[in-house]
């Protein structure tokens, strides 16, 4: 899956729903309905993967069901989380993303000011991790995990997220997001952006 530079290529989207309240974990248009929830809790993320991803994960539990007689193809690339509280723009992971033998370490740190020029462009770090968008205040550091034996966890995630396929029926999946910090639900936003067009929704809190 490709990852791009966040803030310019999802910015019109998120302009999109900015100026109105979201519907709370379901929204549809005519040709499709997309309903999620948010888990953020360690345990019950562990709980729901039978294991400890060992990172700042955000699952959520998607369904996509397509209201005409129109086929869907969905793709992880369709959706995007946002924060509102810092920010933060996060693309779904791939299972080999978070578990597989050559899987990047991400950590976000505050930002070091400095006279000269930095690593960012208009406070978006440049070759940040796949996945989240950097904040201005921060930024991203990156190394290379344990690639000497397989992880048993690849095989649990790439079970439970949401297929990528054409559809003419309802599927259901995880999607999986790094979210750095304390975040609540009702600080997420979930977008899709896809074939069917443009929707948005919001968690509970």
């Amino acid at each position: 899956m490709s990852h791009r530079l966040l803030y310019f290529s999802f910015l019109p989207w998120l302009l999109f729903a900015s100026d109105r309240k979201l519907p709370i974990e379901k929204n549809s248009n005519e040709l499709v309905e997309i309903s999620a929830t948010a888990i953020l809790d360690k345990d019950q993320i562990q709980q729901e993967l039978g294991a400890d991803p060992g990172t700042d994960m955000v699952l959520v539990r998607v369904t996509v069901r397509p209201v005409s007689d129109k086929p869907i193809k969905v793709s992880l690339d369709d959706f995007l989380l946002v924060s509102g509280k810092d920010g933060q723009r996060a693309e779904p992971y791939t299972p080999s993303q978070i578990a597989g033998t050559d899987v990047l370490v991400v950590t976000r740190q505050e930002a070091k000011r400095s006279g000269g020029l930095g690593a960012g462009l208009g406070g978006l770090m440049i070759g940040g991790s796949p996945g989240v968008a950097a904040n201005p205040n921060t930024e991203t550091k990156a190394e290379k995990g344990d690639s000497s034996k397989p992880n048993p966890l690849l095989a649990i995630l790439k079970d439970k997220i949401l297929p990528e396929k054409e559809i003419t029926d309802p599927i259901s999946g995880f999607l999986y997001f790094q979210v750095v910090g304390k975040i609540k639900p009702k600080d997420l936003e979930l977008h899709y952006k896809g074939p069917a067009g443009k929707l948005a929704l919001r968690f509970h809190p």
